[in-house]
């Protein structure tokens, strides 16, 4: 038995109507991956593997400024203790190879007086290393192997403060701890400046001693493939900031928005407001400089994955003139607005400039209506409290009003009513 074919067209059937709607197109969920940089600037990279772990002790100094505070002083405890320990054992050797240990010795001069025994030994090490001298054990020019020792000693001392005062100012001297102070803006934003599709970020200093010669560098990192096939996990392309084009170095005398023009040379290009969003990219900025009081050069660095990028935001000033004296707010910091964007990338705006002129339109009337809506309801508002106003007035005077006395006269008829 054939099959009945079906009143309505197939072209105007449910499948039919489907393919022939066009289709917007659908762009895969971003993968939560690791970030490069973290917010707060350090590198995200664990380092595995490593062979060659004998390079780290050929720059032993390097190496104990690089540790955590907790493993330094541990190294420092164990290195004096193992250095008292070492002299004090030669110490008794010393002594012990004099004779000077015997008790019944007599008439004879000790190479170092009131060593008898390990710890006496050990507490003159002490002494002698870090130079208390209690004077209750001192050495003779009796044996020359003890001169020697004392001199050894004394220089092996030294060497150990030495690299110990010089760890110790290092750690807490070190660039990073003056970075603490440079701050980003939580968000970076996209919007229009000079006509040009702009991302920008804030930058600041929260210390009155400046930053010498700072200069900002941008670089968006992602994966990419070549066209050799060839897969680059990390690909590093510097953005060209339109601050260090007049420039190299920025005067950080209060926070500044740097920003970069998204132009035919940029990585941001072909990306509009949705395909950002779906994107993997992660924009990294570093700010370098001298530091004023110590003269050490600092570095600040955070990173803006694509979540952190708002588009259509402009950042709001937080510099004002009060009282002949510019003052900084900082708690708008990271405070942003939103503004008239398109939603499009860099190239299609390129291609077809009416885009801006009709967002910029679009947005211009938005702003008037949203104006009249604004002043109607005052006016309104007025209205009805002028309304309500008067009508109090009204009942106010009725009840002021003086009413109406009626009198009743005798007549004839009877009582007549007289008001």
């Amino acid at each position: 038995m054939l099959a009945r074919k079906s009143i309505i067209p197939e072209e105007f059937g449910l499948p039919g109507l489907a393919s022939r709607m066009p289709r917007k197109p659908v762009f895969r969920d971003r993968v939560n991956k690791a970030r490069f940089i973290a917010k707060n600037g350090s590198c995200n990279l664990a380092h595995k593997n490593i062979r060659e772990q004998g390079r780290f002790l050929q720059d032993v100094f390097t190496t104990l400024v690089d540790l955590k505070w907790r493993f330094t002083l541990v190294i420092f405890t164990t290195t004096f203790v193992s250095s008292w320990l070492l002299f004090a054992m030669t110490w008794w050797l010393v002594a012990f190879g004099h004779g000077d240990l015997n008790q019944d010795r007599a008439n004879r001069t000790e190479c170092v007086t009131n060593v008898k025994s390990f710890s006496s030994a050990f507490l003159f090490s002490i002494e002698v290393q870090v130079t208390i001298g209690f004077g209750g054990r001192m050495i003779t020019e009796e044996c020359g192997t003890a001169i020697a020792v004392l001199i050894i000693q004394n220089i092996v001392g030294l060497i150990i403060n030495a690299i110990m005062l010089g760890c110790i100012f290092m750690k807490t001297a070190q660039s990073n701890r003056r970075a603490e102070t440079l701050i980003f803006s939580r968000h970076a934003v996209i919007a229009v400046r000079n006509n040009r599709l702009c991302f920008m970020t804030r930058i600041g200093d929260l210390r009155k001693s400046m930053i010498i010669g700072a200069a900002v560098r941008l670089q968006v990192v992602k994966k990419t493939t070549t066209p050799e096939g060839e897969v680059i996990p990390i690909h590093q392309i510097d953005l060209q900031t339109e601050s260090a084009l007049a420039s190299n170095t920025l005067f950080l005398l209060a926070p500044l928005i740097i920003w970069h023009t998204i132009d035919k040379n940029s990585p941001l290009y072909d990306l509009s407001a949705m395909e950002l969003q779906c994107s993997d990219l992660e924009v990294i900025v570093i700010l370098e400089g001298v530091v004023e009081t110590t003269g050490i050069t600092t570095q600040a660095r955070t990173s803006y994955i694509s979540d952190e990028i708002q588009w259509g935001h402009r950042f709001v000033p937080i510099v004002n003139e009060e009282e002949g004296v510019y003052s900084v707010d900082y708690s708008k910091f990271g405070n942003t607005v939103k503004v008239a964007t398109p939603r499009c990338s860099a190239r299609e705006l390129d291609e077809k400039p009416s885009i801006l002129i009709q967002t910029l339109q679009k947005s211009e009337l938005s702003h008037q209506n949203s104006l009249r809506k604004r002043n109607s309801m005052r006016r309104n508002n007025s209205m009805r409290q002028g309304a309500a106003g008067s009508g109090n007035v009204r009942r106010n005077n009725t009840a002021l009003a003086i009413p109406k006395v009626q009198f009743l006269t005798p007549t004839d008829g009877g009582a007549s009513l007289v008001t």
